[in-house]
């Protein structure tokens, strides 16, 4: 699915997902405006990176994830406090609030999903990065999973590759367990043409049943997926404006 026009911030009903893209290449005074958002911690944390690109990318992030959930929740983007998961996973601190969201960047793009009452995960993946697909899928992929990958015809493997990658990806981080879970206990489809969907973990067939996923389309030269609590939803899409 790809990403249409910008929309507005009303929160997601009980059947809908929330979809925000972030370019993250955006003029100077976006990165400055976004680090006054920060809470010191964030500003702590942008200021470790070495690189001037990476901490331009967190920033922008960040201060984007902090604008949209003020506009849902109706308070000052500084003012929103998140609490963190045994993993790292970021979440609201308000303990009452429904709204469950998450992040992945990577490259010049970010994706922030929003969801009322139920858990997920999303990730983008920057596809230019020629990344070595067999020996990462035989070092993390499930068994079945790098079969079934070697199996295709090589012209389809890279976009196989990254379709089980930010499908395992979107899936760990819905759990908020990261790579603790273990990459290759649990196993997705990735052939093209077949159904994103998780086809075994390791707590069994409830688990599978537990979990709808989706293919994203963020644009040229990134792939992503989306991975949730329950049946399918509607998932509706925007691009993030700073000054709507």
């Amino acid at each position: 699915m790809g990403i249409p026009e910008p929309g507005a911030s009303r929160m997601p009903g009980a059947g809908e997902i929330h979809l925000w893209r972030i370019t993250l290449d955006a003029p100077d005074a976006l990165p400055s405006s976004a680090r006054n958002l920060l809470s010191p911690d964030e500003t702590a944390r942008a200021d470790r990176f070495l690189r001037d690109e990476h901490r331009r990318r967190f920033t922008v992030t960040r201060g984007a994830l902090r604008i949209l959930l003020g506009r849902y929740l109706s308070m000052s983007p500084a003012a929103v406090a998140f609490a963190y998961g045994d993993k790292g996973k970021p979440r609201f601190a308000d303990t009452d609030a429904c709204l469950e969201f998450n992040v992945s960047h990577s490259n010049e793009l970010a994706l922030v999903a929003f969801a009322n009452g139920r858990a997920l995960g999303v990730d983008v993946e920057w596809t230019r990065t020629r990344a070595a697909g067999e020996s990462i899928a035989r070092r993390f992929f499930s068994p079945a999973e790098t079969t079934a990958l070697m199996a295709l015809p090589e012209a389809d493997r890279e976009w196989a590759f990254y379709a089980c990658w930010t499908r395992k990806e979107a899936y760990i981080k819905a759990r908020g367990e990261g790579v603790s879970l273990g990459l290759d206990t649990f196993g997705v489809t990735l052939a093209p043409g077949t159904p994103p969907k998780l086809l075994f973990a390791k707590e069994g067939e409830a688990e599978v049943r537990r979990w709808t996923f989706e293919d994203i389309d963020p644009g040229p030269g990134y792939a992503g997926a989306l991975a949730y609590e329950g049946t399918p939803a509607s998932i509706q899409c925007f691009d993030f404006d700073p000054q709507a």
